[in-house]
């Protein structure tokens, strides 16, 4: 079968399609004929094996897994000897949560995951379309719902609401009766009306925490904005949501900005700061492929890539501009 794979850490460059060994199902596993995955900032840092602490857990000098890819979306192949749940022939999607193990990834042919994190996919809903759910989602689900709370009523912002989870997010706090104000390049200020914003503040044109609006909620996907800036614009009791920002240090990554949003309260009690650190759980994947069977929300597909020029989608993902989701079709 054929897998986008690597042997050294690096650029895209280093990727390359190749013809590996069919994998074999464990007793509590499915093997998947893949259809449709989807790229994450996560796979840059596992292409790149930065930040270096990350190589303690993925190898050290080279990576210990060869594949790429975390988010799947393919019919069942075939079912391990301990599994029940699924069987030959089942329409399925999940994300492989566990970094360091596994024979293969998501871009190619075939996988094999634990039965445990795969959902079976909704009538209806194309492969390429559930496999922009599992990672970008369900962390929006965890930022929007678990950690910001939103109710109804609410005002939130989303900022960096054009990429891969702030476009979840948007229809996340829509959906749960909020007041959304989503900040991103003027050139996604059209599909940020689409999916429901009712603001859309252009980044390069204004800074959202010199506004006069007080949030009930900051979702933050990018932080590019001081903390001690966004205090300025929450809400007494206001929640400030950290999701991601800017891993240029190699030994650390974003971390650094993780345990600026950590030291906060020593500063502001007034107001609460949170990191979303669970993972995507079934439960949770089968609740957003409820809520688009329901029309609740809809997935954002930027830009479409066959197996062999997987590459070419990292290349696209590394630019950091896509507007909503990047597909693999395979």
């Amino acid at each position: 079968m054929k897998s986008l794979v690597y042997y050294e850490y690096g650029s895209p460059d280093v990727l390359q399609v190749r013809d590996v060994e069919m994998p074999a199902p464990r007793p509590n596993e499915l093997r998947i004929r893949m259809r449709a995955a989807s790229v994450n900032p996560a796979d840059l840092y596992l292409l790149r094996g930065s930040p270096y602490m990350l190589r303690f857990q993925i190898g050290l000098r080279r990576p210990k897994n060869n594949g790429i890819g975390l988010d799947f979306a393919g019919v069942v192949d075939t079912v391990g000897d301990d599994v029940t749940t699924f069987r030959s022939g089942d329409e399925v999607f999940g994300q492989i949560t566990d970094f360091s193990t596994g024979r293969t990834r998501a871009l190619a042919q075939y996988l094999c995951v634990d039965a445990a994190v795969a959902v079976k996919k909704p009538p209806g809903i194309g492969f390429a379309e559930v496999a922009t759910i599992p990672l970008a989602g369900c962390t929006a689900l965890y930022a929007v719902r678990d950690c910001a709370q939103v109710t109804a009523g609410q005002h939130v912002l989303i900022n960096g609401a054009g990429g891969g989870v702030g476009v979840h997010a948007v229809q996340l706090a829509k959906h749960f009766g909020a007041t959304v104000t989503a900040v991103c390049s003027e050139a996604k200020r059209s599909l940020m009306q689409e999916i429901g914003a009712d603001h859309v503040i252009a980044y390069s044109e204004h800074d959202f925490t010199a506004g006069s609006t007080r949030y009930d909620a900051i979702v933050d996907t990018v932080s590019s904005q001081g903390l001690r800036r966004c205090r300025r614009v929450l809400a007494p009791a206001g929640r400030y949501v950290w999701v991601g920002g800017p891993g240029t240090n190699r030994w650390i990554g974003p971390l650094r900005s993780a345990l600026n949003v950590l030291a906060m309260p020593l500063v502001d009690r007034e107001h609460r700061w949170i990191l979303v650190s669970k993972t995507s759980t079934a439960e949770d994947l089968a609740t957003l492929a409820g809520l688009v069977e329901q029309r609740a929300f809809r997935p954002v597909i930027d830009r479409r890539y066959p197996l062999e020029d997987a590459a070419d989608a990292i290349r696209y993902l590394e630019k950091g501009h896509a507007c909503g989701k990047i597909v693999v079709e395979i």
